[in-house]
């Protein structure tokens, strides 16, 4: 058997694995605990075998990131940062091995930059708070960002290895969108309005599953363009973009969704930078099919939603009234934060007393959304400076290592997902660290 005709079937095996998983899941709700257990106990197996030869450990905590809101959605998370910690634990065996670069110290700034908020919240919050809770709900997301970033930061990989860490953050989107299907077969009859939908987002938060769905659409968009060697792929990676663009379309969550095109066009900008001008006439043909195929999703999900899904995206409730909140209130939330840091420059009001604060001041008892204003809010000035060094390290190392073509695609899903999901799943953190990354590529 040659050698293409064995990686097809074996994509094949994995495809349909997955697929007979989400169904299983849906039958048997206990397998997604067992399924939790072994997704961490084999995959640290696989990274100390190997000692992180082939640098395991990202593909390890791939999976993790892409299987995250599926066990949420199914309760096959055994508390609420199992991916994260599951993340952080595989990334640092893998640092163990294979170790990490000496000159990741802007990380090593911004962690001790988050160090006083994590103090001045010992002092701050409320005597009958659960401390731990408050702070590890809001800090260890930026912690897995730190933690990732450190171990990808100038690493080097190759083209066929950002390949494989892109097919393993997509195989458990598979399972995903075959439960959400079991769950809300008939999408007519759940969807009544224009709001965020949980009935057709599995049971789970609308904007979480988004988020990862629209993540998806780039990674199976990207499958599509890099990734199919013959036919056979090409059409099943064709139909699994289809099926994760309309499934994530339905959730009438639109931050993922929007996020995740916006990454396609920009892949697209830099394939027509770095693409030989032979193999450009297939990325235009590519883009065209894909083009038809994507109106055609969209005119089945208007008819599936009786063309509720254009209202939601025009912002409008279902008699097409003109909602007064573009931002579905999240700006009151950003307001308020912006406030606190007014009022707190320097070190912030601690973290994790964002929500009390603002329920003191105003009665609006709820959790940031956003972890721009949230970071402002908690860790003052401090926050800034730590933003501006996620902001500008990627772009610098870019400047010394052009071959990075997803660069500019992960910071823009990194800085879009913070700004409508804070960082509750482990997906922005760790795709941020991955633009830290340095490609070689070289006449692929």
């Amino acid at each position: 058997m040659d050698l293409e005709k064995h990686n097809t079937n074996l994509y094949i095996k994995y495809i349909l694995f997955h697929i007979v998983l989400g169904g299983l899941i849906f039958v048997l709700p206990i397998v997604s605990k067992l399924y939790a257990i072994l997704i961490i106990v084999v995959g640290v197996r696989y990274v100390v075998l190997n000692k992180n030869e082939d640098n395991e450990a990202l593909y390890v905590a791939s999976y993790i990131v892409g299987a995250e809101v599926f066990l949420r959605m199914t309760q096959g998370n055994f508390f609420e940062q199992y991916a994260k910690y599951g993340v952080m634990g595989v990334l640092f065996i893998g640092m163990f091995y294979k170790s990490f670069s000496k000159n990741s110290f802007p990380y090593i700034i911004y962690g001790l930059l988050l160090f006083p908020g994590v103090v001045m919240s010992f002092f701050s919050l409320n005597f009958d708070t659960d401390i731990r809770k408050a702070i590890t709900f809001n800090i260890v997301g930026p912690v897995t960002l730190l933690v990732s970033s450190v171990y990808c930061y100038q690493r080097k990989i190759s083209f066929r290895q950002i390949k494989n860490i892109i097919d393993l953050l997509a195989y458990p989107l598979i399972p995903t969108i075959i439960y959400m299907y079991f769950y809300a077969p008939s999408i007519k009859d759940v969807v009544t309005n224009t709001q965020s939908n949980f009935q057709t987002s599995g049971g789970f938060g609308p904007n979480q599953v988004s988020t990862i769905l629209g993540l998806g659409i780039f990674l199976f968009f990207t499958k599509i363009i890099l990734n199919s060697k013959n036919k056979k792929i090409l059409i099943i990676n064709v139909i699994l973009f289809l099926f994760v663009t309309f499934r994530g379309l339905v959730t009438f969550s639109r931050g993922g969704i929007i996020t995740g095109f916006l990454m396609i066009l920009i892949l697209i900008a830099f394939l027509q930078m770095h693409t030989k001008s032979t193999s450009k006439g297939k990325i235009y043909m590519l883009l065209l099919v894909g083009s038809l195929s994507l109106s055609g999703v969209w005119l089945y999900s208007s008819i599936q939603t009786g063309g509720l899904i254009e209202k939601r995206y025009a912002n409008q409730d279902a008699r097409g009234r003109e909602k007064e909140s573009k931002l579905t209130g999240r700006e009151t939330l950003i307001e308020s934060e912006l406030d606190m840091f007014l009022d707190n420059p320097i070190f912030g009001i601690g973290v994790g007393k964002n929500k009390e604060y603002r329920e003191a001041e105003s009665g609006i008892e709820a959790a940031s959304h956003n972890e721009i204003s949230r970071m402002l809010a908690e860790h003052g000035s401090l926050g800034l400076i730590a933003l501006i060094i996620l902001l500008i390290t990627p772009v610098l190392l870019y400047i010394n290592n052009k071959q990075n073509i997803f660069v500019f695609c992960f910071i823009v899903f990194w800085l879009l997902t913070i700004n409508h999901a804070a960082m509750r799943i482990a997906a922005p953190a760790f795709i941020y660290a991955l633009s830290l990354l340095k490609i070689s590529i070289t006449d692929e």
